[in-house]
C-alpha cells in the first residue's frame, strides 16, 4: 500500500486526503494545530459519500489515516508528500526545505501552490531540489481529477514522468505544463474570469447571482464537456476554428474587457458577500459541498461518457 504524506490540513490538504484514501492509499498527516485531525476526519467523513458513488479502490478506508507529531515522522516511510501550507512564498520555502532535509532524496515532493514557480520553491532545497515541484489541483480534490505538474530548473525529466505515475496512481488526470508561468494554466483562466464577474458586480451591471447563473446555464455547460477552443470551433460552422476567426476575430479588439481587477473597496466586499449569502440561502458549507459533491459525481460520468479521450489527459498536451 502506498503512502501519501500530507503536510498542513486545510481545505487543499483534506481533499488530498480524501482522494488517497479513495485510492486504496495509506495517508500521514502533520498540521500544527491541535483541532487538525478533529476537522480533517469530519471533513473525510462528509466527503465519503460522495467518493462511495464515484467508486473506491480495493481496500480503501478512512481507517488508513493518521496524524504524526512532526514534519519528520510524517514523511517518514512516504511514496510521495503533498505540501499545502498557505500561499507564502517564505513560508512555502521554509516547509519545503524542512520537507527535503527529512524525506529520502529519491521521495517526489508536490507542492498544492496556485501561483508560484517551482524554481522559487526549490530555491533552499539543498538535497534534491528537482524532485520539488509544483502539482497543483483543484477544489473538491477529491473530485476534480486535473493537477497540473510543473517541474523548475533542478527538475528532470525522469523526476516529471515520475511524478505523472504516481499521480495517475492517485486517479488523477495529470497536465504536464510546458514552462513555468506564475498561476501555471487553469488558475490563469479563472482568474480572468474572476476579474471580468468583479468589474460586473462593481459596475452594477449584475449581481453575483446573475453572473452564476450565465455561467452555470451557458458557457459553463459546454465547457464541462469540451473546454474553451473546441466550443468556438463549432462556433466556425463545418468550417470550424478558421471560419470563427475569421467571423469573430476582429470583436477581440473591441474594448469590452477589463484587464486590471477594480479596486477592492468596502462597498465592493459588501456587494459580492451579501450576494453569495443570498444565493447560499442559508445552507452550511457542508450542506452545499455535499450539493456539489453529488453533481460532479454524475457531470464526471457524462464527461467520462461523452468524451472518453479524456482519459488521456495524462502527459504533455
Amino acid at each position: 500500500m502506498k503512502q501519501l504524506s500530507v503536510i498542513g490540513t486545510g481545505v487543499i490538504g483534506n481533499g488530498w486526503i480524501a482522494r488517497a484514501l479513495a485510492s486504496g492509499w495509506s495517508v500521514v498527516a502533520f498540521d500544527p494545530d491541535p483541532a487538525a485531525e478533529a476537522r480533517t476526519r469530519a471533513f473525510v467523513d462528509n466527503a465519503w459519500p460522495a467518493l462511495q458513488r464515484l467508486g473506491l479502490a480495493d481496500g480503501a478506508s478512512i481507517d488508513h489515516l493518521r496524524f504524526a507529531s512532526s514534519l519528520e515522522a510524517a514523511v517518514d516511510g512516504a511514496d510521495l508528500v503533498q505540501e499545502n501550507v498557505p500561499e507564502r512564498l517564505e513560508l512555502k520555502q521554509s516547509i519545503l526545505a524542512q520537507i527535503d532535509a527529512a524525506a529520502p532524496a529519491d521521495v517526489l515532493v508536490g507542492s498544492s501552490t496556485s501561483g508560484f514557480k517551482p524554481t522559487d520553491l526549490q530555491q533552499d532545497c539543498a538535497k534534491s531540489p528537482g524532485r520539488i515541484i509544483v502539482a497543483h489541483p483543484f477544489n473538491p480534490v477529491y473530485l476534480l481529477p486535473l493537477v497540473e505538474l510543473v517541474g523548475g530548473q533542478a527538475t528532470a525529466s525522469e523526476q516529471t514522468q515520475q511524478a505523472q505515475a504516481l499521480y495517475q496512481a492517485l486517479d488523477m488526470r495529470p497536465l504536464v505544463v510546458r514552462r513555468e508561468i506564475e498561476g501555471h494554466i487553469a488558475d490563469r483562466l479563472m482568474e480572468a474570469l474572476w476579474r471580468e464577474s468583479l468589474h460586473l458586480v462593481n459596475d452594477g451591471v449584475a449581481t453575483t447571482e446573475e453572473i452564476d447563473a450565465a455561467v452555470v446555464y451557458g458557457c459553463g455547460l459546454r465547457w464541462s464537456l469540451m473546454g474553451t477552443f473546441l466550443t468556438f470551433h463549432l462556433a466556425g460552422g463545418e468550417q470550424g476554428m478558421r471560419h470563427m476567426l475569421e467571423q469573430f476575430g476582429p470583436a477581440l479588439k473591441l474594448p469590452w474587457t477589463k484587464l486590471e481587477a477594480p479596486e477592492l473597496t468596502d462597498e465592493l466586499i459588501d456587494r459580492v458577500v451579501e450576494g453569495c449569502e443570498h444565493q447560499a440561502a442559508g445552507r452550511s458549507v457542508a450542506e452545499l459541498d455535499r450539493r456539489r459533491d453529488d453533481f460532479l459525481v454524475e457531470l464526471l460520468g457524462l464527461v467520462n461518457k461523452y468524451w472518453p479521450e479524456a482519459e488521456g489527459l495524462e502527459g504533455r498536451i
